[in-house]
């Protein structure tokens, strides 16, 4: 017998194994083993001096936990611990892009491919270009807005997809039932666009969305009274300008402003420009 176990114990504690430690983030997927329950860590904050994950499941509703002992993520058990410290983002990951990849030093840009990837709008753009740029350059794919999906079956026709000239399209608001739905649909039976052409999509009514409010410093996004225009509604109920298109354009330059890598954006559009751009690149 060994002497030393005895006296107070954590009897909750594995003690066959060392369980790896992962430090918690927003948007990782997690099991409470004792409760069963399953979600999304949505937030992480620090009460009576122990740290607290809040796990929303698939209907919306929202659970706390302590960290510790009694998670599993993808299926594995794992010793959940308090989130990394945050570096300034001078001082962060130096060897990452901002999209999270490691940075290829010294490559210049390749010459741009006949492969495309197409969003419906400039902030669409704009927000792919400040968190993918610096891969899409590596690998010589051009973002380009379509200004609108209305027209996207004669787009992709006159654009004649083939293996070497393969299309991704990210397309706002895609759920099942939807006018984006339909259009998708009706662009898929183009001829070529089977196995060249992937269209995707996330469920925010504009991109501006995909943004984590939290970001931002709130808790959720506005609603926006119907007949409205989104855009407009959402500077209104901040508070800020939004009469005229300048309005809009700036206030699009201040939440563009406040992300600052893959971390600050909703994991429905990462995961969907991420198999955009593999759909592209992996031969």
């Amino acid at each position: 017998m060994a002497f030393d176990n005895w006296g107070p114990q954590d009897l909750t504690a594995p003690a066959k194994r060392q369980l790896p430690e992962v430090a918690v983030q927003r948007g990782m997927v997690l099991e409470d083993v004792q409760s069963g329950w399953v979600g999304e860590v949505t937030r992480v904050e620090k009460t009576g001096g122990m740290h607290v994950v809040s796990l929303e499941d698939r209907r919306g509703k929202s659970k706390s936990f302590q960290l510790g002992y009694g998670f599993l993520l993808e299926g594995q058990p794992i010793r959940l611990m308090p989130p990394a410290v945050r570096q300034s983002p001078s001082a962060a990951q130096p060897g990452r892009t901002a999209s999270g990849s490691v940075k290829v030093q010294g490559q210049r840009a390749q010459v741009a491919k006949a492969s495309r990837i197409w969003v419906e709008g400039k902030h669409d753009a704009e927000l792919v270009e400040k968190v993918w740029g610096d891969d899409l350059r590596v690998e010589g794919i051009v973002v380009e807005p379509l200004h609108g999906v209305d027209d996207l079956a004669s787009a992709i026709a006159d654009f004649n997809p083939g293996p070497d000239r393969r299309l991704g399209i990210l397309v706002d608001h895609l759920v099942q039932g939807s006018k984006e739905s339909r259009i998708a649909a009706e662009a898929m039976a183009c001829p070529g666009a089977a196995g060249n052409v992937l269209i995707v999509g996330h469920p925010y009514v504009d991109v501006w969305q995909a943004i984590r409010p939290k970001v931002l410093g709130i808790e959720k996004w506005p609603t926006v009274p119907r007949g409205m225009d989104w855009k407009t509604g959402i500077l209104r109920a901040f508070g800020w300008p939004h009469e005229t298109a300048e309005d809009i354009g700036l206030g699009w330059q201040r939440l563009l402003g406040a992300v600052r890598s893959y971390a600050d954006l909703e994991a429905s559009l990462l995961g969907r420009v991420e198999e955009v751009i593999d759909f592209l690149t992996v031969p």
